[in-house]
């Protein structure tokens, strides 16, 4: 066992030497390993890293939540887009009546989305995102405040004149953004006392747009805008535990009940599942796993081939060293694993190139796309568990070769 061990150590010293003396050719060989690792790990890392933010952003907007609208959430409405358009919005009488008949619900909200101005003095900002939230509203959606408070329960059930303002709005008007609290604010013509100033959230792709919003109260805003012609929704939490297949079918009933639809007639409601959402998106972006894998898989196999090369050179180069090794002792399988092992170390090479590769391109990423583009732990396994077959495959046919030579004529060569 030592004599082998000290062979494989011999080896590996003399590879590493002659890797040193064979810089240019080494690094070319390299090169596919490293841009291959890089194409399949980059790929995954970008992809993983977007895919985590859109579904932490899917968790924020409610777990077991299902959103009752018009319009069918993901794009992947069977009905035609006149239909959807056509269909009568959610009302808020409605709302009472799916709470007297349902069982499986926790609570229901009832939320009005536009768009507004918001001024102060000379200031103006355009293109806020209005919501006109009922009382419910927090318990479904939780909110944090960087100062102020939420709207209390007398200020929603007499409609008073009172905002929620979103960071960015608030720093806009106010320079420091809890300064907003207690100012009057226009909205639409209104003025409009600001109780509570919005933590800042950052990017969202999906869901509350709560740093560029203000939130009023559903009695209030419906005097400032026509909430049937604002699309307004209903969002509804089951109870804990409550299955939400179980929770999306009792909801069809009873808008069918209320909507008085016949057996016969086909839903002029969608109910969008938070849950369904969010393996609807997870099963699209397995398509871009596999488009990089597949990028990456064929650079691999040049890579490979370029492995392949090095140690069909090697094994030609050595074929005298290899002859006195098996004069001395060494057997078949200590060479086998001494040229096996010498193609697993360059394809690590190569792959912790291109682990270097990813990790400058998660840096340069990060900026931009606005959420953290990472490298983790099971991807850095992947690599090395690729690297290790890709090493296998690429010098299984040279060390064999160099296994099965004589002796006697290996050390004439």
């Amino acid at each position: 066992m030592r004599k082998t061990l000290n062979i494989l150590a011999s080896s590996l010293h003399q590879t590493w030497n002659e890797l040193k003396l064979n810089k240019t050719r080494t690094a070319l060989s390299l090169t596919g390993v490293a841009f291959g690792i890089f194409c399949i790990i980059g790929v995954l890392a970008t992809v993983n890293s977007l895919e985590r933010n859109i579904q932490d952003q899917l968790k924020s907007l409610g777990s077991n939540t299902i959103y009752i609208d018009r319009w069918v959430y993901g794009g992947n409405s069977t009905v035609p887009f006149w239909k959807l358009r056509a269909r009568p919005v959610m009302k808020f009488e409605e709302k009472a009546l799916i709470v007297e008949r349902s069982e499986l619900l926790d609570k229901i909200t009832f939320l009005l989305q536009s768009q507004t101005n918001i001024g102060y003095k000379d200031a103006l900002i355009n293109g806020i995102t209005l919501y006109g939230i009922d009382e419910d509203q927090m318990a479904i959606q939780p909110i944090e405040f960087e100062a102020g408070r939420y709207v209390s329960a007398a200020e929603f059930h007499s409609g008073s004149p009172v905002c929620l303002l979103g960071y960015s709005n608030a720093e806009d008007l106010f320079g420091i953004a809890s300064s907003a609290v207690g100012k009057m604010v226009d909205v639409k013509g209104r003025k409009v006392r600001v109780v509570g100033v919005i933590k800042k959230v950052g990017q969202n792709f999906v869901g509350w747009d709560f740093d560029n919003s203000v939130m009023l109260p559903y009695k209030f805003s419906k005097m400032l805008v026509d909430d049937q012609r604002m699309n307004p929704i209903f969002i509804a939490k089951g109870k804990e535990g409550v299955a939400a297949e179980a929770f999306t079918d009792e909801l069809r009933g009873i808008m069918r009940q209320i909507r008085r639809l016949s057996p016969r007639e086909e839903d002029n409601f969608a109910l969008n599942s938070v849950e369904a959402l969010s393996k609807q998106l997870s099963d699209s972006f397995v398509t871009f796993n596999i488009v990089g894998a597949i990028i990456g898989g064929i650079s691999l196999i040049v890579g490979m081939f370029g492995i392949a090369n090095i140690m069909f050179v090697t094994v030609k180069e050595r074929t005298s060293v290899i002859g006195l090794k098996k004069a001395i002792g060494a057997k078949s399988k200590t060479i086998l694993a001494e040229f096996l092992m010498e193609a697993i170390l360059l394809c690590i090479a190569g792959g912790l190139g291109g682990l270097v590769f990813v990790y400058l391109l998660t840096l340069l990423l990060s900026g931009p796309l606005n959420f953290p583009v990472y490298v983790s732990v099971p991807m850095i396994l992947v690599t090395i568990i690729i690297c290790l077959v890709v090493g296998v495959l690429a010098g299984i046919i040279p060390a064999s070769r160099a296994a099965k030579m004589d002796p006697v004529v290996a050390i004439r060569k």
